[in-house]
């Protein structure tokens, strides 16, 4: 059994928090690094916020752990088994902080990657710890999505994978297991879906209204119980050989990103932290709607996790 007891996430911004509750709940010291006391302010927040979620799921809490906040890296990852590298998405950067790591961090930790999609070689390349450094990419809100994928690098050690996979494990979350892919397995099953989504929505085969009803009822509902190849199996591959033949000849390949979404980009509408984007937003409205969307992802999960064994 893997033993971390120490683990250092470094950059808060919009996962820290989360991912950090997590971890402190799994009953380890969990140091949060920022280089911006403002940053550090809200992620106590967001921790706070996460460890209630995590206490209305009822997750199991191991005894020992605690969450400390600090803005000095030596201090975070002097001790850590763990470190997690999650600032923003910019090769350059992830370099350097891979750099300071590798040479402020102990030896033996194993040093991951929460990138979305950059890959682990490209982040390792030239490191003198590149066989332990790993992609260790959570979901979003790391504190609700039980799934963690776990990508390898061309020079990452497979005894690392198998650790942190176990680890994961160890804490309730399911550890998938990837090649390295650009995008990562999830974001490229998400972006195939919104490429579609946007596109049908654009030659007005929909209104964007209905297309959430639809994918959220049509779609996600049944995804959320039965994997796509397990839905391939229960309606029968010769209905999906028969529909794709002809299906798969009408569904977007654009390589670009549609209009619908750089048109709203150049005009600053970027979603609810701009209080607009393909949906309009009340500021007040807000917190409330992710109040609502957190109880229902709380609702969802509990239904599946006590589902398991009956699967």
């Amino acid at each position: 059994m893997v033993a971390y007891e120490t683990a250092a996430i470094i950059g808060t911004g919009t996962m820290g928090p989360g991912m950090g509750a997590v971890l402190e709940r799994a009953g380890l010291k969990t140091f949060l690094f920022d280089i911006d006391s403002a940053a550090l302010d809200r992620a106590r927040a967001g921790v706070d916020l996460a460890s209630g979620v995590l206490d209305r799921l009822d997750a199991p809490q191991v005894p020992g752990g605690s969450i400390h906040f600090s803005m000095g890296l030596e201090e975070a990852v002097r001790e850590a088994d763990l470190v997690i590298e999650a600032v923003s998405e910019n090769l350059d950067l992830k370099k350097k902080v891979f750099e300071d790591l590798v040479a402020l961090a102990p030896e033996a930790a194993v040093l991951a990657s929460n990138t979305s999609g950059i890959p682990i070689t490209k982040i390792a390349e030239g490191s003198d710890g590149a066989p332990r450094i790993i992609g260790m990419h959570w979901s979003n809100p790391p504190h609700l999505i039980p799934m963690i994928e776990v990508v390898q690098g061309d020079q990452t050690s497979a005894t690392v994978k198998d650790e942190l996979r176990e680890f994961i494990q160890s804490f309730g979350y399911e550890a998938v297991s990837e090649r390295e892919v650009p995008g990562f397995v999830e974001n490229r099953i998400l972006y195939a879906i919104l490429r579609e989504v946007v596109e049908l929505v654009e030659r007005g085969i929909i209104s964007h209204a209905d297309m959430d009803t639809c994918v959220k009822w049509g779609i996600g509902f049944k995804l959320a119980v039965i994997g796509p190849l397990e839905l391939i199996d229960m309606a029968g591959l010769d209905i999906y050989n028969s529909v794709g033949s002809y299906l798969n000849q009408d569904l977007s390949t654009a390589s670009t990103v549609s209009s619908m979404i750089t048109d709203r980009v150049a005009e600053g509408r970027l979603g609810m932290k701009t209080l607009g984007g393909i949906y309009d937003y009340d500021a007040d409205d807000i917190k409330a709607l992710g109040a609502a969307r957190a109880a229902k992802l709380i609702a969802v999960r509990k239904a599946l996790e006590g589902n398991k064994g009956g699967e």
